[in-house]
């Protein structure tokens, strides 16, 4: 697997599930992607890691007691001073969902919910830097913001996280990209929640990860006990195709190039 050398300030550098039923998606992300579960930590709530080739490449946990899980997948950014990035976060209208604090040696988490009401998480590195690529099968490919206000939504990221941004005008609808700084690669975008029909208009990050074969992929995926939502679908960018794991996380498959 080939690894990033580091990772920028304002890159996404790891995501996590929090799902309500932990034993399916231990198999299902082991079936579609071949991602190994290792065993839960019950010093962090039960929070464990899925590895690729020994490599961590995502987290996730069940529900706690008094917070039944959301069945959603959350994008932290690295930064280096999550409390300082949270309190400037809260200036700029995001609300704090977790206060800033450290998770053993690994790092320092926190989790705000940005003014247009999209959840997302902040990671200050430790020993822990985040997953070791992206682009790869079975790892993220790209990363969308979809939101009701996005000149709010592209303003609050690029003061915060210090995010160069490009607009892509086609018609009526604009695409923004987004990467962290001005020499960074592209890493994901912004778009208008409704531009996509039975997308929910509430903001929501959306993963999209790279998969070799598109359809084995889906009959992976439904073999394991997920369901197939939308596509596969080319288009310019690929192939696209939405799946939800058994618990209705969603789960966002690419097969990079045009078709």
């Amino acid at each position: 697997m080939p690894e990033r050398d580091a990772i920028a300030i304002g890159a996404p550098c790891w995501i996590d599930l929090w799902t309500s039923d932990v034993e399916a998606a231990r198999r299902f992300y082991a079936e579609l992607f071949g991602w190994v579960a290792e065993e839960a930590n019950p010093d962090f709530g039960g929070y464990f890691m899925f590895t690729q080739q020994g490599h961590p490449v995502a987290g996730a946990m069940g529900s706690m007691p008094d917070r039944p899980a959301s069945n959603t997948w959350k994008v932290y950014f690295a930064t280096d001073d999550a409390a300082a990035v949270l309190d400037a976060a809260r200036s700029d209208g995001a609300e704090s969902e977790l206060a800033a604090f450290p998770v053993g040696d690994l790092g320092v988490q926190a989790g705000l919910v940005d003014p247009t009401g999209a959840p997302f998480g902040l990671w200050q590195a430790g020993s822990f830097s985040g997953f070791p690529a992206t682009g790869e099968p079975g790892l993220p490919s790209w990363f969308e913001l979809q939101t009701p206000d996005c000149k709010r939504s592209v303003a609050f990221y690029r003061a915060l996280l210090g995010w160069q941004t490009t607009d892509a005008v086609d018609g009526d609808t604009t695409y923004t990209t987004i990467r962290p700084g001005a020499h960074g690669a592209d890493f994901g975008g912004i778009t208008d929640a409704s531009s996509e029909p039975g997308t929910p208009e509430t903001a929501h990050w959306v993963v999209y990860w790279r998969v070799g074969d598109m359809d084995a992929a889906l009959r992976r995926a439904t073999a394991a006990g997920g369901s197939v939502h939308a596509g596969p679908t080319a288009s310019p960018y690929g192939i696209l195709a939405t799946a939800a794991d058994p618990a209705g996380a969603e789960v966002r498959l690419h097969v990079p190039g045009t078709t």
